[in-house]
């Protein structure tokens, strides 16, 4: 099915009142399909009648609009009634379906702040000082829950003009990004419609275990190679894993994969 380019739909006709939409929209570099298929059989592994989707590029009902834009679509696609959007490059170590309780009376909800593997907040901001500087809401989009409502259609237009609007929104930040970035762009909307509209009380909503260095306790760019990790229960230096990690380094999904091939 497919929409003229200038058509705003709301969604694709409900299948299901609860669902996981994974986007994977591939780069000359990464395989996010992969990457997706890995998390859909990490969710199915805790929750076996999971409804989980996942959206590759012939899927965007505008086309592929480049980079993080495409993120913008999102709301049209889902098959849903209430639907958990999750970044592709990420594994569930543990059981979340909790999170439907959380979320399901509200009308969106995005992620707050990361945590590392010892499940302690991360208080490393080298990744956020547009945040900072900005006193934006440091919200992660890898972890975004919306019901089909007005609330959430406004919020997913208003995400939608900022990216396709990117030079003008960008002269109201101070050190702007050249490129329009999601968890950015999230934030922005969510200052202008309120963020207490769109994330949970501090300390309320899940946290992704963020695995990029500066966060986690390695020299490198690739932890995978510093760290110890064993699969099944996920554990990292020995430290168990629970909901969702953000491994980050692309190339380990393929080498957690062959992990579980040769254990079972």
């Amino acid at each position: 099915m497919s929409w003229p380019r200038n058509h705003w739909r709301t969604s694709l006709p409900v299948l299901h009142e609860r669902g996981y939409l994974i986007p994977a929209i591939n780069t000359a570099d990464v395989d996010y399909e992969r990457c997706a298929e890995l998390l859909r059989e990490s969710i199915l592994d805790h929750h076996a009648h999971a409804h989980v989707t996942i959206v590759t590029r012939d899927q965007l009902p505008e086309g592929d609009l480049g980079g993080f834009a495409n993120d913008a679509q999102l709301w049209r696609v889902t098959p849903y009634r209430q639907t958990i959007k999750l970044e592709a490059d990420m594994i569930a170590a543990g059981p979340i379906d909790h999170w439907w309780t959380l979320f399901e009376n509200r009308d969106v909800v995005i992620s707050v702040g990361a945590r590392d593997f010892y499940d302690q907040a991360t208080t490393y901001r080298g990744y956020r000082k547009i945040f900072d500087e900005n006193d934006l809401p440091d919200v992660y989009n890898a972890i975004t829950y919306w019901r089909l409502s007005t609330h959430a259609r406004e919020f997913f237009d208003l995400v939608r003009s900022i990216f396709l609007n990117w030079r003008q929104y960008r002269e109201l930040l101070r050190f702007p990004d050249d490129e329009a970035t999601t968890d950015v762009v999230y934030a922005m909307a969510a200052r202008i419609m309120g963020t207490e509209t769109v994330t949970l009380p501090p300390g309320l909503g899940p946290r992704i275990a963020h695995m990029k260095p500066g966060i986690v306790p390695v020299r490198g760019q690739d932890w995978t190679r510093e760290l110890i990790w064993e699969i099944d229960p996920l554990r990292i230096n020995t430290v168990a894993q629970w909901g969702l990690v953000h491994y980050n380094i692309k190339s380990w999904a393929d080498r957690y994969q062959n992990e579980r091939r040769r254990d079972h």
